[in-house]
């Protein structure tokens, strides 16, 4: 079982992923390992994703951990959530409002986009958004909040006193939030179970703080070259940078090699599975 970060691991923001690590993605999957994208972002941004990469069967993460869903080519939008863990909104929308009232706060809609305080560019998130009242940004319970704008890390103890998983995001301005208790590895251990992978047999390549609880998680934990030292700390590895596309020679390393011209016809190394 394979997870793959998303944004600093095979791409960044709405840029298309290689064209080669596209082709190591599909030669993983067509030995029979499992891809499972793990990221931060909203599902309506992991699928896109997900389809680039020609994978439309299988699982994947999102929203740090919160939602977890199977690809299925033949459901509706190509995808069934099988789990949304969400939070209430209100107590951190109070929280952010009365101290920093300017900053961005986006409640994400599943499949769709997300209800927004103040506009934000489109090219920062993934769907659509619409801006609401403060009263209609807590009207339900969300898997996900993300606080944008200057200052926004002072509130990361602010809101974890508040019973949420604060996360800082890939920049200083960023803070994502969640239930308590999730992160990928938390999800990403559901998953294993369902395949029946055994927990020797999974590996995950991230670049983020977001990501230390699933390379920990991982019997063969990978960060990208240009990860925090904090990252680098726990990895069992470090491959090259997203501009080296250091996520190509780990997944290269899951493929069997061609036998040697000398080996007998029919023979074959055995290969286990991740």
């Amino acid at each position: 079982m394979i997870a793959l970060d998303i944004d600093g691991t095979l791409t960044w923001g709405d840029q298309e992923v290689p064209r080669e690590t596209r082709a190591a993605v599909k030669a993983v999957a067509s030995a029979g390992h499992h891809v499972v994208l793990a990221s931060g972002r909203s599902l309506t941004g992991v699928l896109p994703i997900a389809r680039d990469l020609g994978l439309i069967h299988g699982w994947v993460v999102a929203a740090n951990g919160a939602i977890t869903a199977r690809l299925d080519a033949a459901a509706p939008g190509g995808y069934a959530v099988v789990e949304a863990k969400t939070f209430d909104v209100e107590p951190v929308a109070r929280l952010v409002r009365e101290r920093y009232p300017r900053v961005q706060i986006g409640v994400e809609e599943i499949g769709w986009g997300y209800r927004t305080n103040i506009r934000v560019p489109d090219e920062v998130v993934n769907g659509r958004q619409r801006v609401v009242s403060a009263t209609e940004l807590w009207r339900s319970p969300t898997p996900r909040v993300f606080l944008r704008g200057p200052d926004v890390q002072s509130l990361l103890d602010h809101l974890s006193a508040l019973g949420v998983t604060a996360t800082s995001g890939g920049t200083p301005d960023w803070i994502d939030v969640t239930p308590a208790g999730l992160s990928k590895a938390t999800a990403l251990e559901a998953v294993r179970e369902r395949l029946g992978i055994a927990p020797e047999h999974t590996i995950a390549v991230g670049d983020g703080l977001n990501d230390l609880a699933m390379l920990s998680w991982a019997h063969r934990g990978v960060a990208m070259g240009h990860a925090p030292p904090e990252l680098i700390a726990v990895a069992n590895e470090v491959t090259g940078t997203l501009g080296e596309m250091g996520v190509v020679p780990i997944l290269r390393s899951l493929i069997p090699a061609e036998p040697p011209a000398d080996r007998p016809a029919g023979f074959e190394l055995p290969v286990q599975r991740t």
